[in-house]
């Protein structure tokens, strides 16, 4: 089961980048086609962009107050794991 719950309140932004026809950006674009709109509902006032681009390698990047970034690879990874990887970044 996919993780969509509320996030931390310190997290500002979170930004998902994937190619659209990569298959090292197929769990990312599962997840996102899957989980996007529950995961809004949950989160109304979070940010969440997600920018594709051909070629390039997937990556979520998460924004904090103070403008500290932190990311995460998911290439490769399935749409499980990428929550999870979501999680990971929220808490």
């Amino acid at each position: 089961m996919s993780w969509r719950g509320p996030i931390a309140k310190h997290l500002r932004e979170l930004r998902i980048h994937l190619c659209q026809t990569s298959p090292s950006s197929q769990g990312v674009r599962d997840y996102v086609k899957a989980n996007y709109a529950a995961f809004k509902s949950a989160n109304p006032a979070l940010p969440v962009l997600v920018r594709e681009a051909t070629g390039i390698r997937p990556v979520i990047y998460a924004r904090y107050q103070h403008g500290k970034e932190q990311q995460a690879s998911v290439d490769g990874l399935n749409a499980a794991q990428v929550a999870d990887k979501i999680k990971e970044l929220a808490s």
